[in-house]
């Protein structure tokens, strides 16, 4: 099978062939029926070079059961699903106590067993143990979901990191209650969905800021009431215009040092900051001042998710109409037009392009 291989940091991706082993106990063969490229796989590549290679990337993906190991009753050949990097062990104190987001214990395949994947007999890795960017996917059946049969899976893959993530920062992490006020601190595919699931949950603001005006454009589309260009204007007055003493419920998404910083100035007394953006390899200051008054700041791992719970759930908002994921699809891609995809992320342009396979 085709996939798309990171064999060393910062330069293009290889589409190269590969073997899939087959399955064996607990994991699924799924055919890949599409994927979307996050910003996380350009960071990854890019910067972080924390992945052993060779290494297939992806991790937003769905697609269609081919064939299942022993001991697998979850899924059957034909089943419809997403994938998830929030892979669960299911028996850890993470996973018993309903945080299953917090699991360390994801099931691997034994050090000694053959490789997943291969190439010439070389094992071949798999971004958070999926390698989404490829046309099979060989996953443990505790990284996927079963879905509606009859719901796109060029927008259900979204549901497996971007939009689990910025729902589940405002349901499962922040618990933001109806009539709230909010703020966006970044509009990619992340922010967009806060800016949803604010506007799902009743938030009667919802203030988006970037520096980019298209983006702002799509939050407004999207559910946003008011936007403010960063580029443009000091966020922290423009937010004290629109909501003098400050705003309930911040979300960082984009994890940089200078947007958490500016952030945390955005929170009213008694509200919370909600740090969606990663932040592992990021040091900020934050002064004493912006935090006292019962201010609260938190991080969030993927929308605090029980994949299991929250797509199903997901996938029925966006056959409602209420939850909207046309609007973040910028461009639909072959496996080959990868490279193009991560560079767009580059520069800024667009939303979410989707690799479609046949």
């Amino acid at each position: 099978m085709k996939a798309a291989v990171l064999n060393k940091y910062a330069t293009p991706l290889d589409v190269e062939e590969l073997k899939v082993d087959e399955p064996r106990a607990g994991e699924v063969l799924i055919r890949t029926g599409a994927a979307s490229i996050c910003h996380s796989d350009v960071t990854v590549a890019d910067v972080f070079t924390v992945l052993p290679l060779p290494v297939v990337m992806g991790h937003e993906s769905a697609g269609v059961v081919e064939a299942v190991g022993p001991g697998v009753d979850y899924v059957k050949p034909g089943d419809h699903v997403v994938t998830c990097l929030s892979g669960f062990c299911g028996h850890c104190e993470y996973c018993l106590t309903g945080r299953p987001s917090l699991c360390q214990q994801r099931p691997k395949r034994a050090p000694d067993a053959p490789p997943r994947l291969s190439r010439d007999g070389e094992r071949v890795n798999q971004m958070e143990d999926l390698g989404s960017f490829a046309e099979q996917l060989l996953v443990h059946e505790h990284a996927l979901v079963k879905i509606d049969d009859d719901m796109p899976l060029d927008r259900a893959c979204l549901l497996g990191c971007g939009a689990i993530t910025g729902l589940g920062a405002v349901f499962n992490t922040a618990k933001v209650p109806p009539g709230s006020t909010v703020a966006v601190v970044g509009c990619g595919g992340v922010g967009l969905s806060i800016v949803q699931g604010a506007r799902i949950g009743g938030a009667i603001q919802i203030v988006a800021i970037d520096r980019l005006p298209e983006k702002l454009d799509a939050a407004l589309e999207l559910g946003a009431t008011d936007a403010i260009n960063a580029a443009d204007v000091d966020v922290v007055e423009a937010v004290q215009e629109l909501i003098p003493g400050g705003v309930e419920y911040v979300f960082e998404a984009i994890g940089s040092k200078a947007t958490v910083e500016s952030a945390v100035k955005l929170v009213r007394i008694g509200g919370t900051l909600t740090i969606v953006g990663v932040i592992r390899h990021l040091s900020f200051e934050i002064a004493g001042q912006d935090i006292a008054l019962e201010r609260k700041v938190q991080t969030t791992m993927m929308g605090s998710n029980r994949f299991r719970i929250d797509i199903p759930k997901y996938v029925q908002l966006y056959k409602q109409g209420r939850l909207r994921l046309d609007e973040l699809v910028t461009d639909r891609i072959g496996l080959d037009g990868v490279n193009e995809g991560f560079d767009a992320l580059r520069s800024g342009k667009g939303l979410r392009r989707v690799i479609v396979f046949d």
